[in-house]
């Protein structure tokens, strides 16, 4: 916990101190009740593990999908309007900002959302749609729509997720 706590003020300039960061930072308890609603859907109690991730939306604006498999010290600075969707995988060390949506484009019922790599900033208002891989290391600006895998190291902009 402490590791996270520390990896959270070394990427936030806002952070004072840990309290703030426990006591204040909707990202920290929304990924705080996902390991739990996590827990229970995953032994067979989908409707607990639901709950919590409806009344975590409810109360932080921060939506993830109690099936989502999430790294070590994902960080989702600000958070309202965060959408993780069910079938999402994501690395260590990402960083996800306010409105960013990691979602599906269609009904099947197979892996139809994204997988981000180790160390991925997705900007403010980005949305990475589909079974689609993004690697290690990237960037999306804010506002950008991925719709395509991203290779290694590259930064993606604009409405079209062009690289850059």
């Amino acid at each position: 916990m402490f590791s996270y706590l520390k990896s959270i003020k070394k990427r936030d300039p806002a952070a004072r101190h840990y309290l703030q960061i426990l006591l204040f930072y909707p990202g920290v308890k929304a990924l705080f009740w996902h390991r739990i609603a996590h827990f229970f859907y995953r032994m067979k109690l989908k409707l607990i593990g639901e709950m919590i991730s409806y009344f975590v939306r409810m109360v932080h604006g921060i939506e993830i999908h109690p099936n989502a498999t999430l790294g070590k010290r994902l960080f989702i600075d600000h958070g309202m309007g965060v959408v993780i969707g069910e079938t999402t995988v994501i690395g260590d060390d990402c960083l996800i900002y306010q409105g960013a949506t990691l979602g599906g484009t269609g009904k099947e019922h197979k892996k139809r959302h994204p997988t981000l790599g180790n160390n991925v900033m997705v900007g403010a208002g980005a949305k990475i749609l589909g079974n689609i891989t993004i690697g290690n290391n990237v960037k999306i600006g804010g506002n950008t729509v991925v719709l395509r895998d991203v290779p290694d190291g590259e930064t993606i902009v604009g409405p079209k997720g062009q690289v850059i």
